[in-house]
């Protein structure tokens, strides 16, 4: 793990995946089939193949279904954060995990699908890392790297990586791929029960604390089901 800042992700989980609609109606999102496997396998296959050893994974909708499909795996050992009493969102969710998670931690999303470039996402994170000047690095993408993305982009980033929102109306040339190293001095001093991590990232942003890295490979967009055919196809091709 000698280059990686953490040996441990929060595996975003939880979400109702509404998007996904009707595949969602039997299943958690994270276990709609993608390419021949569930879209949490594919994240937590990375995560094993990348030389991270914990994944901390929160369940909320269809817990037990998702908690039965991951609990056995050794690579990465698991650990889950029980939301089944309340959705969180990915601030809270962040916040009752926190006791298991190392500073700094990665964190993805579960319905994440990406493919490296020269050096994979967590060592794209790990080599930008400067806790003195960062409470969030986030893993962007340019739209030509941004498989299934029909958005507006999500940030500019200047040129030593520090972020501003995109301004109505405007389009932003970076797009937030789901993948972040997170210190905890993000979470300080967080509000309490269910809230979004956009409320730590404006905060960050106020602060000069809201760090980006642009990455080297490319990045599909699963929100909906029609996503999934021309993701299927861009992973053939490789």
């Amino acid at each position: 793990m000698s280059d990686l800042v953490s040996d441990t992700a929060m595996v975003m989980a939880a979400g109702l995946g509404k998007r996904m609609r009707p595949l969602t109606a039997s299943m958690p999102k994270p276990m709609v089939r993608v390419a021949g496997k569930p879209l949490i396998d594919h994240a937590l296959d990375r995560l094993a193949e990348n030389g991270i050893a914990r994944a901390v994974v929160n369940v909320h909708y269809m817990a037990d279904a998702l908690e039965a499909h991951v609990i056995d795996r050794s690579a990465p050992e698991i650990v889950i954060s029980d939301e089944r009493d309340a959705l969180l969102e990915t601030g809270g969710g962040m916040v009752k995990a926190q006791d298991s998670l190392p500073d700094p931690f990665f964190c993805l999303n579960a319905d994440n699908i990406w493919l490296d470039g020269p050096r994979d996402a967590f060592r794209d994170l790990s080599a930008r890392w400067n806790p003195d000047e960062m409470d969030a690095l986030l893993l962007l993408t340019g739209h030509a790297r941004a498989v299934n993305f029909s958005g507006q982009g999500d940030f500019y980033m200047d040129a030593v990586g520090q972020l501003t929102r995109r301004r109505t109306g405007r389009i932003a040339p970076f797009i937030y791929t789901g993948i972040q190293l997170v210190s905890k001095r993000l979470l300080r001093e967080a509000p309490e029960g269910k809230f979004s991590t956009n409320i730590l990232w404006d905060r960050a942003i106020s602060e000069g604390r809201l760090y980006g890295v642009s990455f080297t490979g490319l990045w599909f967009e699963v929100g909906t089901p029609q996503a999934i055919g021309p993701t299927e196809d861009a992973l053939k091709r490789g």
